[in-house]
């Protein structure tokens, strides 16, 4: 059986119902990244999936394909955090998880960050960053560098990614979230094992983090506000699937409990690149709004998942004491700096 046949076959079989393994999903993958599969094959296999829904062997299949196409960091760090997230929730928030990422980083989580410019809001956390400075186009050796410098990098997902073009047109011709969404936090270049990753998708939370399991992941947060984040809110009980010693468990968290305080959803809403810089520049520098809690919550959580604490409040507490030092706004000036660095020596 050829490679078009192979993707026909997969095809006409989601479209009956039925789930693709994890070794048919694996090879399918392969040929949309070797840039065999058609236009109009690619986008009758997102949609099938999408209308049967994905299942973990599926998008385990699909992840394993896109790490083999993706371009490494060979890094000997180990204990790697991600923040990415799947993006995709509608709402226009600023970029949480990139601030996160570096509150984290300021409390000696090692983070390797990976995302890219926005597809459905208004700034991704690739847009953000370089609004805030930071040189985003470092390829994997530079950014090598840069994690085992200074504990944090940024992985741009176009250079780590390039197989990903032949995906491109069918996703935006087809308007609505695919299993792409999810892949893109799934297939982190330096191979972090320690993960926060919100999604849009609550029915989602414990399929992805059984996909984290099967992929070999230590730790991780999937998370799924009530409200409709891709984050953990403070607006709302936000629901956790959580992969801790080979087990995933699913449970609810509030503001409260994390010892925050609950504010309206509308409080956390962003803008742009510029004015979503902005509002993390202000955080780092300790102001005191509701934009500070919700960053307090992922940090928290990124710090716990690291197990760098105990507890996601004793996460908290850390994130909070991360940025009231000051240690949080040095961590981004380091980041601006080394990566600036990195481009004028290359």
């Amino acid at each position: 059986m050829d490679a078009s046949q192979m993707i026909q076959s997969g095809i006409a079989g989601l479209i009956e119902g039925r789930d693709l393994s994890r070794t048919q999903a694996r090879e399918i993958m392969g040929t949309i990244m070797e840039g065999v599969a058609s236009p109009a094959q690619i986008g009758a296999l997102l949609t099938a999936l999408r209308i049967k829904g994905e299942t973990v062997e599926e998008i385990t299949g699909f992840a394993e394909a896109m790490r083999g196409f993706g371009t490494p960091v060979l890094t000997e760090r180990t204990r790697l955090l991600d923040t990415c997230g799947t993006g995709g929730s509608g709402i226009h928030k600023f970029n949480i998880s990139t601030a996160s990422a570096i509150i984290s980083s300021a409390a000696s989580v090692r983070v390797a960050k990976h995302g890219n410019r926005s597809a459905s809001g208004r700034a991704g956390s690739a847009d953000v960053l370089e609004a805030l400075g930071v040189n985003i186009h470092l390829n994997a050796e530079q950014a090598r560098q840069c994690l085992d410098h200074i504990g944090i990098c940024f992985l741009f997902a176009q250079i780590y990614h390039p197989s990903m073009k032949y995906a491109a047109a069918p996703r935006r011709e087809l308007g609505f979230r695919t299993v792409f969404n999810m892949l893109g936090p799934l297939t982190n270049p330096a191979g972090a094992d320690r993960q926060l990753m919100g999604i849009y998708d609550r029915d989602k939370t414990e399929i992805v983090a059984n996909v984290l399991k099967e992929l070999g992941s230590k730790r991780a947060m999937i998370v799924s506000s009530l409200d409709g984040l891709d984050e953990i809110s403070i607006s709302a009980p936000t629901q956790v699937s959580e992969l801790k010693d080979g087990i995933v468990t699913t449970y609810e968290i509030t503001p409260e409990a994390l010892g925050l305080q609950r504010h309206p959803l509308e409080d956390v809403l962003g803008g742009d690149a510029a004015e979503n810089a902005a509002i993390i520049t202000a955080v780092l520098e300790g102001a005191l709004t509701p934009y500070r809690d919700i960053v307090l919550a992922n940090a928290g959580a990124c710090i716990y998942v690291a197990g760098l604490a105990n507890s996601l409040s004793a996460g908290v507490q850390e994130a909070r004491r991360m940025i009231d030092s000051g240690s949080a706004l040095l961590k981004l000036e380091q980041l601006k700096a080394m990566t600036k660095e990195l481009d004028y020596v290359s």
